[in-house]
């Protein structure tokens, strides 16, 4: 019968075998967005790979930044992260007042900038947590000094969910309003963009009330972004 200092010697090698997965699964984002890091390549989110787990499948076209709609860039970034072009992944005034208004107890607003969403739709999970947001901040900061401004927004716009099984620009526009993307009016871009919190819900072909004064909102900003989108167009 094996002493205990056996026993205890025995069980290391499955806690190091288990360091070592752990260890790699906390650096392989790392790998993926350096490899991500060519327009060549069309990564797919973690809601993508789980419909094709669950067979349902999704539909999805790959556009390259040059051929999306300048009004649909406008409007997505007006709506989701309008310091996109001046921080770098992330936006910590914003993340200190999420911080502040958790720690007196107040409800938290999202303070997610577009390279968070990218990589958290990328590599992690949907659930808010502070264990993902942890994990978030570092890969966002990452991705966003690898990869150009346009190529963190292309690949943002190209995983992207816009309704069930719809990721990606190329297959909202042709879904919601059966144009390519190429083609979205400022209008569409704008009901698409405020869409994107909640594209279950918030239908861009089949837009609320709320929904309609809330695109308006956006509209007026992307029109007015000039200043702000200079890291994307010259």
């Amino acid at each position: 019968m094996a002493d205990a200092p056996d026993r205890a010697r025995s069980g290391l090698p499955v806690v190091k075998k288990i360091a070592v997965v752990l260890v790699g699964l906390l650096l392989l984002p790392y790998l993926l967005i350096l490899l991500y890091r060519p327009s060549v390549v069309h990564p797919v989110s973690t809601l993508m790979l789980a419909d094709l787990f669950l067979l349902r499948g999704y539909d999805r076209e790959w556009v390259a930044f040059e051929d999306i709609s300048p009004n649909l860039v406008r409007a997505v970034m007006m709506s989701e992260d309008g310091q996109f072009c001046s921080h770098y992944g992330v936006d910590w005034g914003q993340m200190k007042a999420v911080v502040d208004d958790a720690l007196s107890g107040e409800a938290t607003r999202g303070a997610s900038t577009i390279p968070m969403q990218t990589v958290k739709n990328l590599f992690l999970w949907n659930s808010r947590s502070f264990v993902r947001k942890g994990l978030e901040v570092p890969l966002a900061i990452t991705a966003d000094y690898l990869w150009s401004k346009k190529r963190v927004m292309e690949i943002y716009l190209n995983i992207a969910e816009w309704g069930p099984g719809i990721y990606g620009i190329g297959a909202a526009a042709r879904h919601h309003f059966k144009v390519p993307a190429s083609k979205l009016s400022a209008r569409q871009s704008a009901l698409l963009a405020v869409s994107l919190p909640n594209p279950i819900d918030r239908v861009a072909s089949r837009p609320s009330g709320s929904m309609k004064r809330l695109a308006a909102v956006v509209d007026r900003r992307a029109k007015r972004s000039g200043a702000y989108i200079t890291c994307l167009y010259d």
